[in-house]
């Protein structure tokens, strides 16, 4: 097993022994990649909530004290449409843009199966489970798409695979005579 020391904030050393890697999850599996822009898109994401919620807080004293309700129709439809773009078009953007993003993935050898964490609209984590014969690889690169799993668009860095047999499984390339991860590399 493995001994592992956690310094708390009062100096004091508390210690647990694991007789399971740290890189393992008994329900999930393996962990075999992990998103270095986890913190990134939840504090974005989480950012871009907050200031919607503020705007929908600040609406009606804006309105008030701006005068805004006797100004021209074509002046309050302007003001209304700048707030509503900042306050919900934003969000859902980047949501849309950052939905499918793998913060964290696991393999799970005796069933042949992976879980995918990703981040749902309430910024929680969302776990999805597929087998490999789910994985599908789009015809034409997309931008915010290596794979999909079932219908659900993934976005991984290859790079960040510590061990590229384990991305080369996922996409399938150990199965097929195609190009494979060490070979673009080289």
């Amino acid at each position: 097993g493995f001994i592992f020391q956690v310094p708390s904030f009062q100096g004091v050393s508390v210690r647990s022994l694991s007789t399971s890697s740290p890189h393992d999850h008994p329900e999930h599996g393996r962990l075999v990649y992990k998103g270095n822009l986890a913190k990134t898109v939840l504090g974005v994401k989480f950012f871009s909530y907050s200031t919607s919620v503020f705007n929908l807080f600040m609406m009606p004293y804006i309105m008030l004290k701006s005068g805004i309700g006797v100004e021209s129709l074509l002046v309050q439809a302007a003001f209304y449409g700048l707030i509503g773009i900042f306050t919900f078009v934003t969000p859902i953007t980047l949501h849309f843009l950052t939905k499918g993003y793998v913060i964290r993935l696991y393999y799970k050898d005796e069933v042949d199966t992976y879980t995918a964490i990703t981040y749902n609209a309430i910024l929680t984590e969302k776990v999805t489970v597929f087998h490999q014969k789910d994985v599908k690889i789009p015809d034409i690169t997309k931008m915010f798409t290596t794979f999909y799993a079932k219908t659900k668009s993934m976005l991984v860095n290859p790079t960040l695979f510590p061990n590229p047999h384990d991305y080369n499984h996922l996409m399938g390339y150990d199965k097929s005579p195609f190009l494979k991860f060490e070979d673009l590399e080289e």
